[in-house]
């Protein structure tokens, strides 16, 4: 690869198809802009059409809010599922330490009481 390729970023997906829908309504203003029609005709229709725009617009906010409140919803169900059993664990794993810990004290002093007993003996 050149310096050239290298400091160009590749467009993304959604990069492209802001362009593609932003250069088709400029593209659409432009030939109702250049059209062959009477300004009172033209309005009605510049009305129309952003009429249609701006309620296709609202029927993608709806959606989109609707997703992100279904996808917020998921999440904080798998956090609060996650969190939970890393608790659980936690107790366990706790658990197993202080029974283990219980277990080498009395080890530790069983073997130092046979020490001290075979001390005194000798």
């Amino acid at each position: 690869m050149n310096k050239e390729e290298m400091d160009c970023q590749v467009q993304s997906g959604s990069t492209f198809t802001k362009g593609l829908v932003i250069g088709a309504l400029l593209g659409a203003a432009a030939a109702l802009l250049y059209a062959p029609k009477p300004g009172r005709e033209l309005r009605s229709d510049l009305s129309e059409k952003l009429s249609a725009a701006t309620d296709k617009s609202k029927e993608v906010a709806a959606v989109v809010g609707e997703k992100a409140t279904d996808l917020a919803k998921n999440v904080t169900e798998k956090t609060t599922d996650l969190a939970k059993t890393v608790s659980e664990s936690a107790g366990t794993i706790f658990n197993s330490a202080k029974e283990a810990s219980a277990d080498v004290a009395e080890d530790v002093k069983r073997a130092s009481d046979d020490v001290m007993n075979e001390a005194k003996q000798s």
